[in-house]
C-alpha cells in the first residue's frame, strides 16, 4: 500500500472503500476496494476531501482491513448465522433462525484486548429472532500483520475450545406442567391470576402444556404432582407460589422431595428473590434434564422478573449454573420503568 496524490491515481488500484456522506441523504461508498481510477473519476474523489489515495501495493505479511475482517468473522461465526459482504472492512452477522444468543466473554476480551481489532456484540444469553443483528467486526488499521491476526485467533480458539465466539441456540418444542398452590386458590376464595401469567410468557416459545392441577399447601401432594407430570413426559414443571419463609410455604420442599437436584433456591435478583431451579433425571434420553422451577409471586404481578431471565435459557436446553444466578446480582434489578422497554434495558445484563 503507498499513499498517491489523487491527481496522479489514474490506473491504480484502490486498497479502501472511498466513503460519501451527504447528511440525510446517504453514506455510502462511491467506490469500492479495487477500482480501478479512471479520468473521470478525479473530480469525484476531490469532492469528497480525497486529495490523496492509498493504492494497494501488496506486502508480504501484511493483510488488508477486509481480509482481516474476514478472519475476525470465522472466529466469531457459528451455526444458524448469517453475514454480511466485507465493506469497508467491516462485517456484521445476523440471526438466521429465533434462539439464545450465546457469548464466549473470554475469548471476546481477548480478541479485543489485541488492540487494532474489534468485535462487537449485543448481550449473551438474550433470545434473538431471525433477522436480528448479532455482531459487528473490523479492524482499525487499512492493513494489519498477518502475524496478529493469526494470533488473535489461536487466542479465541484456545478460550473456546475451537468453538466460535457466538453461538446461537435454537428453542426447543418443550412440554410442560404447571402445578399452582395455594390454599386461598385450590379452595376458591380468590381466582387463580398466577397461570395466565404463565401461559402468556409461554405462548413465546413452542410449548404445550400437557398438565395443569391445583393444589393446596401439602407438600406431599406437590411432589406427587410434580413426579407424575416428568412421568408423562413433561421437559419442564413450573410451580407456582408458596415460595417465601412462611410456615404454609412448602413449595421449595416439594420440589427438593421429587429428588431433583437443587441449583439454587434464591437469586440476586429484583424482582425475583425467592425463584428456585432444579433439575430433574439428569440421565435422560434426550440428555437434558428437566427443568424444575419454583416461582415467587412477584412473577404474577411484576411486568419482568428472573423468570424473563431463565425461561430464554431453559427452552433453549442450556444449562443455568449457581456462578450464574449469583452474577446476575449486577444489572438485577429492575427500574420498573413506567415504558418498560425490556429487553432493550440494563435488566439482566450485569456482564
Amino acid at each position: 500500500m503507498k499513499l498517491i496524490k489523487t491527481e496522479d491515481a489514474v490506473g491504480t488500484v484502490l486498497c479502501h472503500d472511498i466513503t460519501q456522506i451527504i447528511k440525510g441523504v446517504t453514506k455510502d461508498a462511491v467506490f469500492r476496494k479495487g477500482h480501478v481510477v479512471t479520468p473521470e473519476d478525479i473530480p469525484v474523489l476531490l469532492s469528497v476531501g480525497k486529495e490523496w489515495l492509498y493504492v494497494w501495493e501488496k506486502e508480504e505479511g501484511m493483510l488488508h482491513e477486509n481480509e482481516a475482517a474476514e478472519i475476525l468473522c470465522s472466529m466469531c461465526r457459528g451455526d444458524h448465522m448469517n453475514r454480511s459482504e466485507a465493506k469497508e472492512g467491516k462485517i456484521e452477522l445476523t440471526a438466521a433462525c429465533d434462539g439464545l444468543l450465546k457469548v464466549h466473554d473470554g475469548a471476546l476480551k481477548a480478541v479485543n484486548g489485541f488492540g487494532q481489532m474489534m468485535i462487537a456484540t449485543r448481550h449473551g444469553n438474550f433470545p434473538v429472532k431471525k433477522g436480528d443483528k448479532l455482531a459487528g467486526t473490523r479492524i482499525i488499521p487499512l492493513v494489519i500483520e498477518e502475524e496478529k491476526m493469526e494470533a488473535a485467533r489461536k487466542k479465541a480458539m484456545e478460550l473456546t475450545g475451537g468453538k466460535p465466539i457466538l453461538e446461537i441456540l435454537p428453542f426447543v418444542p418443550k412440554k410442560v406442567g404447571i402445578v399452582t398452590t395455594g390454599n386461598e386458590v385450590w379452595a376458591g376464595r380468590i381466582q387463580d391470576t398466577f397461570t395466565p401469567v404463565i401461559l402468556e410468557k409461554l405462548a413465546e416459545f413452542d410449548a404445550e402444556v400437557i398438565s395443569h392441577v391445583t393444589l393446596n399447601d401439602d407438600d406431599k401432594k406437590v411432589t406427587a404432582a410434580i413426579l407424575e407430570m416428568l412421568n408423562q413426559g413433561a421437559d419442564v414443571v413450573i410451580c407456582t407460589g408458596g415460595m417465601s419463609v412462611d410456615p404454609d410455604d412448602r413449595t421449595p420442599l416439594a420440589i427438593k422431595n421429587t429428588g431433583s437436584r437443587i441449583v439454587s433456591y434464591g437469586a440476586p435478583v429484583l424482582p425475583g428473590a425467592m425463584f428456585l431451579l432444579a433439575y430433574y433425571g439428569e440421565g435422560r434420553e434426550d440428555g437434558h434434564p428437566a427443568a424444575v422451577m419454583g416461582l415467587p409471586g412477584c412473577v404474577m404481578y411484576s411486568k419482568r422478573t428472573i423468570f424473563d431471565l431463565i425461561l430464554p435459557r431453559i427452552m433453549a436446553d442450556d444449562p443455568v449454573t449457581e456462578e450464574e444466578l449469583a452474577a446476575l446480582g449486577q444489572g438485577g434489578l429492575c427500574l420498573n420503568c413506567p415504558e418498560c422497554t425490556f429487553p432493550n434495558c440494563g435488566f439482566g445484563k450485569g456482564r
